[in-house]
């Protein structure tokens, strides 16, 4: 039975521009993230795209995967809970 998701949480704007240089530079970066088990996550991909569906947003990685934004931890040493939330 599939768990239910917990609401998304909206990401700070200039953590949402740090993905934006990241996915236009279109080099491989660091990327770390909770799955939806709660479970830590490392990649080394590109983003290849940002965008939003069903309320939620999303980046997907050249390797298929997508990760929604309130999930990630780290790109290139760019941590996410060093940025304010959004008010």
């Amino acid at each position: 039975m599939p768990r239910p998701s917990t609401p998304y949480a909206p990401i700070n704007c200039e953590f949402h521009d740090v993905l934006e240089a990241t996915a236009t530079r279109r080099r491989t970066a660091s990327i770390r993230f909770m799955d939806e088990d709660c479970v830590p996550q490392q990649r080394n991909a590109r983003i290849v795209a940002l965008y939003a569906n069903g309320g939620s947003e999303y980046a997907e990685l050249d390797t298929g995967e997508r990760i929604r934004l309130d999930r990630l931890v780290s790109v290139d040493g760019e941590v996410l809970a060093d940025y304010t939330p959004p008010t």
